[in-house]
Order: C-alpha cells, then structure tokens, then sequence
C-alpha cells in the first residue's frame, strides 16, 4: 500500500495528486510488529466476545435479562473488533486513508453508534442491578425478558438516530490533505455530546452503583452474620448475597471502562492542545482495548461463562440439547 516517489525520500499516500498526505517512513520490521500486533487484537477481540454471544444465545439457564444486557454489550464489543480496529490499526500504521471520502464518514457514525450503545448498555445494566439488589422482591416484575428486550432494541435504534444526525448536520470532513480520515464537530456540539454521551449517563451509573454498594455491602454484613450465629439461610438471602456479588462484578466493567473513556474525553475537549501524536492515539486505543478486557473481567468472576466456554470449545458437547 505504500508510494513512493522516485528519489525513493519522500513518499505519498496518493502520489498522482497534488493534494496528496505525506506517508510517515517505517521499516519493514515495524510494518510486520504493528500489523501483527493489530491483528492479533482484532481477532482477539472478536473471538472473546462471540464466546459471549454464543454462550448465553446457546444455553437457556443462561436467558435472563442480565445476561441479555451482557450479551448487547458483547455484540457492540464484537462488532468494533470487526469493524474498528482493523480499520484504525490500517490508519495508524499507514498515516494514510484510503477508503475515500464516503467511507470515511460511514466509519465515524458507525464507531460512534458502537460507543454510544455500549455506554446505554451500561446504563441499563446499572439500572438492572439497582432493582436486583435495592428492590429484590420487584424484580421479577419490573425486569422481565420481554421489557429488557424491547429497551435494548430502543436503545440501539435511540443511538443510530444520534449518531446519524451528528454525522449528516454537525460535522464537515476537514481538507488539509488528501488521504486523511478527520471529522470536525464544532465546539458546541462537542459539549452537547460530552453531557449526553458521558457526563449524564456517567452520571447515573455512578449514582446508581454507590447506592447499589451500599445495599449489598449491608445485605453482605448481615448473612455473614447469620452465618455465623448457625442460623439457616433462606433461599432469598442466598439469592441476595448472590446478586451482590453479580453487582460487584459489573461494577468492575464500569469503573474499567471508565478508565478507557475519561482520557479519550478530555482528549476532544483539548484538541488544540500540543498533545503529542503518540499520546493521542495511545488514548483512542484505550477506547479500543475495553472491548476485549470485558470477555475477560466475564471469565475471572463468572463460573457460568467458563463453564459454557469449555463446553463451546468441545463441540460435542456444545450440539447437545441446551
């Protein structure tokens, strides 16, 4: 994919126009680490997540409205590691666009409707589990297949609708040169979209997990207690202790992801800032990289995801009834 002029010194992304980028100069051994490196966490990525999506799509035990919610936020996963990655890594590593114009802009809606789904999905896990801990005697009225669902498909079309019209009214392709992928929002829209996108729903998952930690931290001290005393344990403190337990676990997801996002925001807010090139991708990858640490956050604290995977893995066991 690489042009070269013929004093072999400078080299272009597109050679026959004037307009063309300047090519960033690598050595081969460079070249193979990188894609080699990028490839592997594409892959990566993708495999974990559709362990995910296998398991709890392929076992029924597995169908409950948490897991639906785990199972929209793994196919936002997969689909980055698909999509995302392969095509940003060929960015990084090239310096150079070379999909064209139309691409450029179907790529940057896409990656924002990933995001952004990502994000309501863990909004609407926070909200699952505060009525799981906080409200356990509701639960199996409010929360039920069908309403969570219906919410996740509302939520997916809410951000394709978002995405779409940020991408067709607020933004311009910016021309410096040509065989560049740069989409400008104004600084205005680049507010609206910190508080809809980050600040409110941040907001309120935060909100929701103190209050769900407080709960369980309780609810925890209690059973303990009762445990100690030799006293039986009913099967709604098991289960109690149980979704605690499940509320810890997807509260690392969040405060992971989190970590990945708060740089990447103060990084759109600082764009005019003498932040350096490395810096500034290092901080979108990290973006990037929440997509494959959250199969592995399901495989250290959920027994239900090791034990599907290692029946995944042994096909005959994975054609068996479920």
């Amino acid at each position: 994919m690489a042009y070269e002029t013929e004093d072999h010194k400078t080299q272009y992304c597109f050679p026959a126009i004037n307009s063309s980028c300047i090519k960033t100069k690598r050595s081969t051994h460079e070249y193979n680490i990188m894609y080699v490196f990028f490839s592997v966490l594409s892959v990566w990525t993708v495999f974990l997540n559709l362990l995910v999506i296998i398991s709890i799509s392929h076992f029924k035990k597995l169908h409950t409205p948490t897991n639906m919610l785990i199972l929209s936020l793994a196919l936002a996963d997969l689909l980055i590691g698909l999509i995302g990655m392969p095509l940003e890594g060929i960015k990084l590593i090239e310096t150079c666009w070379y999909f064209g114009d139309t691409i450029c802009r179907v790529f940057s809606v896409i990656m924002g409707l990933l995001f952004s789904t990502s994000l309501s999905n863990l909004v609407l896990i926070a909200v699952d589990r505060y009525v799981a801990v906080c409200q356990p005697l509701l639960y199996p009225q409010k929360i039920t297949m069908t309403r969570t669902i219906t919410i996740i498909c509302v939520s997916w079309f809410c951000s394709s609708a978002y995405n779409i019209l940020a991408g067709i009214s607020v933004s311009h392709r910016k021309y410096t040169c040509y065989g560049e992928c740069v989409i400008i929002i104004t600084f205005a829209w680049t507010i609206i979209d910190l508080f809809v996108s980050f600040l409110f729903p941040c907001t309120i998952i935060i909100t929701l997990y103190l209050r769900i930690f407080y709960v369980a931290h309780h609810q925890v001290k209690v059973i303990n207690s009762l445990m100690r005393s030799g006293k039986h344990l009913t099967e709604g403190s098991v289960r109690r202790k149980s979704e605690s337990k499940a509320a810890l676990t997807l509260g690392i997801i969040v405060m992971v992801y989190l970590f990945c996002w708060i740089p990447f925001y103060i990084l759109t807010l600082t764009l005019n800032t003498r932040m350096t090139y490395i810096i500034a991708y290092f901080i979108l990858w990290m973006v990037y990289i929440n997509s494959a640490l959250n199969p592995l956050i399901y495989a250290i604290f959920y027994p239900w995801f090791r034990t599907s995977v290692k029946s995944i893995l042994n096909l005959s066991k994975l054609f068996k009834p479920s």
